[in-house]
């Protein structure tokens, strides 16, 4: 008589019951640590803001976070104010940091209204403007959070990507290329918005000119240059009405 685990019926039973064992374990696992990857989330944002507005621990040329610990005494202290803006009008709101900028950008396609949060932070008698913006690399996803003054000037920004290239478009979130955006200025002139070009054709490579709306461009990685010029131009348009009402 054959042995009844040879069978091809306790070969699927016994898949079935492992898919149904380890998925119930992932999903305690996940239920689990969820309160934690909110926390990790919610700090990794806040040190995002802070550092954009120039609160960091920058050494040399690498590019330092406050720390975990610190980041929520430091955010309490330095930004004033979180406010959310739909179709003009603005409301604050202390949970702004939790809006998800892609899912907003996602509402705004389907006609829905869309939610921009922005940061309003103080240091050294400055105030600042902190919003996140996000776009799309040349493999995934890139976002960034822009510091500007109340003419749109930039006044420090930080830069991540979810999977572009080592070396080449992976240098969005090193010192080098996020420091070139800082005294940018957004605005012509005129005050029409205009953004800033990733450009690697820019006429300013030690980026003296501050109004020429250019940075020089990382070598090698041209789209996700692209990228960053798009999201830029995109989403921080989409705050020029609540600039205006600063005058």
């Amino acid at each position: 008589m054959s042995n009844k685990t040879d069978s091809n019926v306790y070969t699927v039973l016994f898949a079935i019951g492992m898919v149904v064992v380890v998925g119930a374990l992932l999903a305690f696992t996940a239920s689990s640590l969820k309160e934690r990857i909110t926390e990790n989330k919610r700090l990794e944002k806040q040190q995002n803001i802070l550092y954009a507005m120039g609160v960091n621990e920058n050494e040399g040329n690498s590019a330092n976070f406050v720390s975990t610990e610190k980041a929520p005494e430091l955010f309490n202290k330095y930004i004033k104010k979180q406010l959310v803006i739909t179709d003009g009008n603005v409301e604050e709101n202390d949970k702004a940091y939790l809006i998800d900028v892609k899912k907003e950008q996602d509402k705004a396609k389907s006609g829905g209204e869309r939610q921009l949060p922005l940061f309003v932070g103080e240091k050294d008698g400055k105030n600042f403007y902190i919003a996140p913006i996000y776009g799309k690399g040349l493999w995934d996803a890139i976002w960034a959070y822009v510091a500007m003054d109340e003419n749109m000037v930039v006044q420090g920004a930080y830069f991540d990507h979810k999977g572009e290239t080592p070396g080449l478009g992976a240098n969005i979130k090193e010192r080098f290329f996020m420091d070139d955006f800082y005294g940018e200025h957004l605005l012509t002139e005129a005050g029409v918005f205009k953004g800033i070009n990733v450009s690697k054709s820019n006429a300013d490579p030690t980026n003296e000119d501050k109004t020429d709306h250019e940075v020089d461009a990382i070598a090698g990685a041209t789209i996700t240059g692209d990228g960053v010029a798009a999201m830029i131009k995109n989403d921080l348009a989409l705050y020029v009405p609540y600039f205006k009402t600063l005058k």
